[in-house]
């Protein structure tokens, strides 16, 4: 215990940051996109569905590593829009915390996409019929009807998109590195104390990633349970 409690005095809280920065970030950009995204393809035609679908599901069944590989080759310095960014505007994003945002967003992205169009799909399409009947225009209809309609489902994707960018390890070490202090997250953090043998400071940070799952657990039951609420018990 009293180990424990030297650890604590001289941890390095610096990681829990950027991973809380790095998460906020992922998740308001995929928020907006997720949602923008969502709408185009549920009305678009099914074949136009089915490879849109794909396209942006992919970086959710692909091995991260792979997905920072490409995300690397696309941004280096040595790679033409890596180049173009740098030279142009002096934008880097390789080793950069622009760069954790960047990769914890195309990992996180496709929960928040999925789920906002299974919400979409599932709104009753005599509510919108209903809208253009008393005038309103799409984009009235859109968000006085189609968001308020699915917004639990969207709020559980939204959480889902902040844990799944919080806990980001492959494409963030591929792109941005762990730099401490800079691009240095938890999961890294993490890995790097186990490589050094210093499992009691491993534990804490697992701990504390533990408790951040926890309570991103509650709050979806909790949404899950303002949706459910009028539901018949059984």
């Amino acid at each position: 215990m009293k180990e424990m409690l030297e650890i604590l005095e001289k941890l390095d809280w610096s990681p829990l940051f950027i991973s809380l920065k790095t998460g906020v970030a992922a998740t308001v950009i995929s928020f907006f996109l997720g949602i923008y995204a969502a709408r185009k393809v549920v009305k678009a035609s099914p074949g136009k569905k089915a490879v849109i679908d794909g396209i942006l599901t992919l970086p959710m069944v692909l091995p991260p590593t792979v997905a920072g590989f490409f995300l690397l080759l696309l941004f280096s310095r040595r790679r033409l829009l890596g180049e173009f960014l740098f030279d142009q505007f002096g934008f880097k994003v390789v080793q950069t915390w622009v760069g954790c945002v960047i990769a914890a967003t195309v990992i996180a992205f496709p929960l928040m996409y999925r789920n906002a169009r299974a919400a979409m799909e599932q709104i009753d399409v005599n509510l919108v019929y209903a809208g253009r009947t008393l005038g309103m225009s799409d984009i009235e209809i859109f968000w006085k009807v189609v968001i308020p309609t699915a917004g639990p489902g969207i709020a559980s994707g939204t959480i889902l998109t902040f844990a799944r960018a919080l806990g980001e390890y492959g494409a963030t070490s591929m792109l941005a590195g762990n730099i401490p202090g800079k691009t240095g997250t938890i999961s890294q953090k993490i890995a790097m104390v186990i490589q050094d043998g210093d499992y009691l400071t491993a534990g804490i940070w697992v701990v504390i990633v533990m408790i951040i799952a926890f309570v991103i657990i509650s709050l979806m039951n909790l949404i899950s349970g303002k949706k459910m609420k009028n539901v018949g018990r059984w």
